[in-house]
């Protein structure tokens, strides 16, 4: 037998020997994916059943009377502040947990399972969703700035609106994906981006005239403004949410969003002027849209669909905006008094 034969069949050993190795480790790693399985669905079995008995448990206490002894109603209080925390425990638990996909999820994606299972997966996919959309913010800014400063072509405008759409799609299918891995992202924040999402739509329709070269340096000012307020915000949120997060009063899958919300109160104030004045803005767009529609040689339906949809953005923006404002106001005025 020539050498070399036996160095092909000494090779041949050891690879076989590592397959037979292979087998076994993939045999494990079936049998160990069926387990995980089994817990998956005995845990989320559990978690329903846990909530129907403390509906049921907090629907008891209600009802027990008031005149019971001290004692007694500590121990009642004790039970009620558990029961008020008890759904944040499942909710965590769920985060883990496969669950059905939503509406949105199943149209564009189907049923397929988008829980990632591990804290690392998860930070991951947040910290990629944060990246995005820094770099498309950035690359959006500088389209915008030289459409509005340098050129001036409905090719070219046409592709920054086409962007915009492909932005704010792409933003909600990965939004669905992060509530589903447990981020507590407030509706409207999420909201807003379909609303942008479909106003960029009807943008990227309106066909050139008088009207849309009328409303384009207006737009483009605007979308010019907005890239740069949402990279100021992801700047300053973003190192917020890490000294927050470090010191465990926010949850690690936190997001920055295009708005204020109220762990920014302490710190972050000063973001309350820029938002406010691009709300306006966008109450503007909508006014100066709806002007224009009422122009006798106004024919095209984008004029009227842009301004419904300007106008919902900044109602919605506004008074949500107001509304934490208010509320945080409000807690911090109530404090000196129970003190």
């Amino acid at each position: 037998m020539s050498q070399r034969l036996k160095d092909i069949l000494e090779e041949w050993g050891c690879l076989e020997e590592e397959y037979q190795q292979l087998k076994e480790t993939h045999r494990i790693y079936l049998k160990k994916l069926e387990e995980l399985s089994k817990l998956q669905d005995k845990c989320s079995s559990c978690i329903a059943h846990q909530r129907k008995r403390l509906k049921e448990l907090s629907y008891q206490v209600k009802k027990v009377n008031k005149g019971t002894s001290e004692e007694d109603s500590k121990k009642l209080d004790e039970i009620k502040e558990k029961i008020k925390i008890r759904p944040n425990a499942f909710f965590e638990m769920e985060a883990f947990l496969p669950k059905k996909n939503g509406l949105y999820l199943n149209l564009v994606l189907g049923n397929v399972n988008v829980t990632l299972l591990s804290k690392q997966s998860k930070f991951a996919y947040k910290d990629e969703y944060e990246k995005f959309k820094l770099y498309l913010t950035v690359i959006l800014l500088l389209f915008s700035f030289i459409c509005y400063f340098f050129v001036s072509y409905r090719f070219l405008d046409a592709i920054l609106n086409f962007m915009l759409v492909w932005y704010y799609c792409t933003l909600t299918i990965r939004e669905s994906i992060l509530i589903t891995n447990g981020s507590r992202i407030k509706g409207w924040w999420v909201f807003h981006h379909y609303i942008s999402a479909f106003l960029s739509s009807v943008m990227l329709t309106w066909p050139d005239g008088n009207l849309y070269q009328t409303f384009r340096n207006q737009f483009l000012a605007y979308s010019l403004y907005q890239s740069f307020v949402q990279c100021l915000q992801y700047y300053y949120q973003s190192g917020c949410l890490y000294r927050l997060r470090a010191l465990g009063e926010r949850h690690n899958m936190d997001l920055t969003v295009e708005g204020f919300q109220s762990w920014m109160w302490k710190g972050l104030t000063f973001l309350l002027p820029f938002l406010f004045f691009g709300h306006f803005w966008q109450l503007f767009n909508s006014l100066s849209l709806f002007r224009m529609s009422e122009l006798p040689h106004c024919k095209e339906w984008q004029v009227s669909m842009c301004g419904v949809c300007f106008l919902i953005l900044f109602m919605g923006n506004f008074f949500t905006t107001v509304a934490v404002v208010r509320h945080k106001m409000k807690s911090r005025n109530q404090k000196p008094k129970s003190l």
